[in-house]
């Protein structure tokens, strides 16, 4: 898209309003056409009056206060020279300022760069990985990304919409649930797979094209939400038809375990966000460090994944029980100690922050 377009749509998603010309009185968000940056820069910005940012020392994003100050960021910017004297406090890009990303859990310095042919390329893969979350599972942090960015790429070239590649991952996402319900393993992950790379791509898709909205926000999440204990249903269900059936009684309590686990651990989540104002994975460390490895759909498939790789499906729906089970309980101690370091008069803060 042009970088006029670009920027329409971003100051849409952030509810200001746009002007093509720079020309005009008073307080402003100036924004120097000849850069491309992280959206998260005019969020930071919008909230800064006075503040700019710069690279060589020319202006890319200004919260301009008045005429004066306005008039030096519009010289300095249709110059590309450096910012004269002001009164603006300067952000050099170069000094590696960073930013809390709440959204994506993450603190880093977001992309700002020339906009050039021979950066564009470069632009695109910053722009995608600015969009990926910070604190996420093993495989959506190691190895799904250049998978993902290329599929984004192509997506974004022949115009499909993340609510299109949304849907292709649900209708991945039911079949491969189908494809478990009768024993075909192999063929039902590979297309799990897809889903799960889709997944990833849909959001990324969205936030570098800028046309994320709400009801793909909800179709997507809902979906995410959803469909894992469906997928361990007809894993345990497909069990038969492999050649390696267990126990009714046996199926009803580990799929007891591993839905209620799976309930138990969102139900936390939540809890940990209305009571502390952030998401556990973030609060320390260990927290971050554990949420690659949860029990959740993508770690849950690894375990599944290896165990009928040795021709035992069985066994790992088992073992997906015990560790979901292992997973709630960390979670559950985890919220204690947050609630006995508050009780105590302690504050919880996300060590990102």
């Amino acid at each position: 898209m042009t970088i006029d377009e670009r920027l329409r749509r971003l100051a849409r998603a952030a509810k200001l309003g746009f002007a093509a010309d720079p020309a005009g009185e008073g307080a402003a968000l100036i924004v120097n056409r000849g850069f491309v940056f992280d959206p998260l820069w005019l969020r930071h910005f919008a909230d800064r009056p006075g503040e700019v940012l710069t690279i060589g020392g020319v202006p890319v994003i200004a919260h301009v206060r008045d005429s004066a100050e306005r008039a030096a960021v519009a010289t300095a910017s249709a110059a590309d020279a450096p910012l004269a004297a002001t009164t603006l406090a300067v952000t050099r890009f170069e000094d590696g300022a960073t930013v809390l990303n709440e959204t994506l859990r993450k603190r880093e310095q977001p992309f700002a760069m020339r906009l050039q042919p021979d950066t564009v390329r470069v632009a695109e893969r910053a722009s995608y990985f600015g969009a990926y979350k910070g604190v996420t599972d093993l495989l959506t942090k190691y190895l799904w990304p250049e998978w993902a960015l290329v599929l984004t790429r192509i997506a974004a070239r022949v115009g499909a919409t993340p609510n299109m590649v949304t849907t292709v991952g649900a209708i991945l996402c039911v079949t491969a649930m189908i494809a478990f319900w009768h024993g075909h393993y192999w063929s039902g992950m590979a297309m799990g797979l897809v889903f799960m790379v889709l997944d990833t791509v849909d959001g990324k898709l969205a936030r570098c094209t800028i046309t994320s909205s709400k009801w793909g926000d909800v179709a997507d999440h809902g979906i995410d939400l959803v469909h894992p204990p469906f997928w361990w249903w007809a894993w345990g269900v497909g069990l038969a038809a492999y050649g390696r059936p267990i126990p009714d009684a046996t199926f009803a309590a580990v799929l007891a375990v591993i839905v209620g686990g799976y309930v138990v651990q969102r139900l936390i989540e939540g809890a940990f966000i209305q009571w502390f104002g952030m998401h556990i994975h973030v609060w320390q460390k260990a927290d971050s460090l554990f949420r690659l490895v949860t029990a959740r759909r993508n770690p849950n498939m690894v375990i599944l994944f290896f165990a009928t790789l040795v021709g035992r499906p069985d066994a790992g729906l088992i073992l997906l029980g015990w560790w979901t089970a292992l997973s709630c309980l960390f979670h559950l101690v985890r919220l204690g100690q947050a609630w006995a370091i508050r009780a105590r008069g302690g504050a919880i803060v996300s060590w990102l922050g």
